[in-house]
């Protein structure tokens, strides 16, 4: 039974006298089903549980009038020992883009406000479901909640690292002091391993339970081919599942360029890496097609390094980044594995480490861009924004200089002052310009940007830059 953050915030959602049915939406075997059913059991008397994929005829209750009471009723009759008591009931939807009209009748679940409604859905914002709502989608009237793979810290709760050891790591962070060394060490281990197990809950159990990595990546394969079988999946007027052929051939030839895309020093996606035939925009749908799904993520370049971040950013130029590390690592050639775990990141063009940040920043809510001059340099691999401050990373997978974002900082007229950060294989250090931080404090930086992130230090016993 794995630990999961997303458990209180699910409590939160319960103790808010304002809340909405809830969307916990997400890419495919990240858990939502398993966490929605696990904190029904633990916050209500009575569960009513229906698989909206797997049992089509219970579609028919959201067919006639958005009633609740005669939704009620036909939930029922057609759900042997089902019992639905006013305030301690919890109504669970799972895969409801299956049955848009349930999606549509959540509005009316809301007004009634005598159940709890918590929906899941996989495809949600996927080409083929978008559009078959036509009894609307209830605009105010649902809350939403994403759900991601395991981040780097639920990992390290759920590998036995204790609560004083992850606060050790959290204070040191955020007084840009150096961790324990032998913590650090340990740390650092775990986290190698977490480049290869990644997030997925199915492929964490079998880490824990077995500590193969073979039998780790035969999880990881079967995930990507589940996945990917249902690449070009939607429901035709009728409600019966059809497949778009031609989309799921370019979802295919997309996600397997990928490894190509992210082995380039300039990480650029780049549609002629796609082995399909179409034109750019025609490949273009396949991307699109894995980014609503969220099994990849896009990190924008941006024209100037200013605030705010979106506006800056250029729409058809980006780095494409699979959602899970762990996947992605399944997705490379045997022996990879070995590599990562002896200490080796440099020998993939740094993509694994880039890789682990930006799931980290989607894990976190936290749109993620990059700057790379037309000229080609100077190049930082990350932009966030930080209370409205556009912060700069560059990260490297051992400890070279980080020659882009030096150049940046030492001409800021042309370039403008910002908070920096290295990320490397080291510990928790700074200059008189910028942090660095071992690649696996980001999801300790993250989960609270909305505090002061850097902050002041005497410098004066620096001994040179880092």
């Amino acid at each position: 039974m794995l630990k999961r953050s997303i458990s209180d915030k699910l409590t939160e959602w319960k103790h808010n006298s304002n809340h909405h049915p809830l969307i916990l939406r997400g890419l495919r075997q990240t858990g939502k089903t398993y966490i929605a059913r696990k904190f029904g059991e633990e916050h209500y008397k009575n569960v009513i549980y229906l698989d909206l994929r797997a049992n089509s005829s219970i579609h028919s209750a959201f067919d006639g009038d958005f009633d609740v009471n005669s939704m009620v009723l036909s939930i029922s009759s057609a759900i042997s020992g089902s019992a639905f008591i006013p305030g301690e009931t919890l109504i669970i939807l799972d895969e409801i883009q299956d049955c848009p009209n349930a999606r549509s009748s959540l509005k009316y679940w809301d007004i009634d406000g005598r159940y709890d409604v918590v929906a899941t859905g996989s495809f949600l914002d996927v080409r083929g479901f978008r559009n078959a709502y036509k009894r609307g989608v209830p605009v105010g009237y649902e809350d939403i909640m994403d759900m991601h793979p395991l981040t780097f810290i639920e990992f390290l709760e759920n590998i036995g690292v204790s609560e004083d050891i992850l606060k050790h790591i959290d204070d040191a962070v955020t007084e840009v002091q150096p961790v324990n060394s032998a913590v650090h060490a340990n740390i650092r281990k775990y986290y190698l391993q977490y480049l290869i197990v990644g997030g997925m809950p199915e492929a964490v159990n079998a880490f824990i339970e077995t500590h193969d990595v073979n039998q780790v990546q035969s999880v990881q394969r079967r995930i990507l081919k589940s996945i990917r079988d249902d690449f070009g999946r939607y429901v035709d007027s009728d409600g019966n599942d059809r497949i778009n052929e031609t989309l799921k051939l370019r979802a295919n030839a997309c996600l397997d360029s990928l490894p190509a895309q992210l082995a380039k020093d300039y990480k650029k996606f780049q549609y002629s890496l796609v082995n399909v035939k179409g034109h750019s925009p025609e490949k273009a749908e396949g991307l699109q097609y894995l980014v609503d799904l969220g099994l990849v993520y896009k990190a924008y370049n941006i024209n100037e390094i200013s605030s705010p971040l979106e506006g800056r950013k250029i729409d058809n130029e980006f780095k494409a980044y699979i959602a899970d590390t762990g996947l992605l690592t399944a997705m490379l050639e045997q022996g990879t594995a070995a590599h990562i775990l002896s200490g080796d990141l440099s020998s993939y063009k740094g993509a694994m480490a880039e890789n682990m940040l930006s799931s980290a920043f989607a894990a976190y809510d936290t749109p993620q861009y990059y700057f790379h001059a037309p000229s080609g340099s100077p190049e930082l691999d990350f932009i966030f924004s930080n209370k409205g401050e556009a912060t700069i990373i560059e990260c490297k997978s051992n400890n070279n200089r980080a020659t882009s974002m030096k150049y940046v900082l030492a001409n800021p007229e042309k370039y403008g002052k910002h908070p920096a950060i290295k990320f490397a294989d080291v510990n928790i250090g700074h200059s008189s310009d910028y942090v660095t931080y071992p690649i696996y404090a980001l999801p300790f930086i993250l989960k609270k940007k909305d505090e002061p992130m850097i902050v002041d230090y005497d410098v004066s016993d620096v001994n040179g830059a880092l």
